[in-house]
């Protein structure tokens, strides 16, 4: 009630990569992104705005994955940041450090790597009682 306010996912997919698509480079996005086909590169949301990325079973990336809210179905071998939402289904495979501050995984989803929660509250929670002290 007090907290942070957390941004809407995007409902709406703005952008499709299709299946049998492959992308070789990074790939900077803003709003909502689906993905079913291949991405050899960081995959990144604009920051500062609210993004949704969903990536399908078929989905794989090599890269960075950074966004607000992320589906992952699919295979992700690189770094994970989801600023306010993962959500691993029960065909996601990632290989590498996920970055998260509210995660759900389902049952057969694998992370080989590690869960690194961070809290955004707790950050708040201390800069506002280092400033009320003066």
């Amino acid at each position: 009630m007090f907290g942070k306010k957390h941004s809407k996912p995007q409902t709406q997919i703005d952008s499709l990569i299709g299946a049998g698509t492959s992308i070789e480079g990074n790939l900077n996005f803003s709003g909502g992104l689906r993905i079913d086909g291949q991405v050899d590169g960081n995959v990144i949301a604009t920051q500062g705005k609210p993004s949704t990325l969903v990536l399908s079973e078929h989905a794989r990336v090599n890269g960075e994955v950074s966004a607000t809210h992320l589906v992952v179905n699919g295979l992700i071998s690189g770094p994970v940041f989801a600023s306010e939402y993962l959500e691993l289904q029960s065909k996601a495979k990632v290989n590498g450090d996920v970055h998260y501050t509210t995660l759900e995984i389902q049952l057969g989803a694998i992370v080989e790597g590690r869960l690194i929660h961070s809290s955004t509250a707790a950050q708040d929670k201390a800069a506002f009682k280092s400033g009320s002290g003066e």
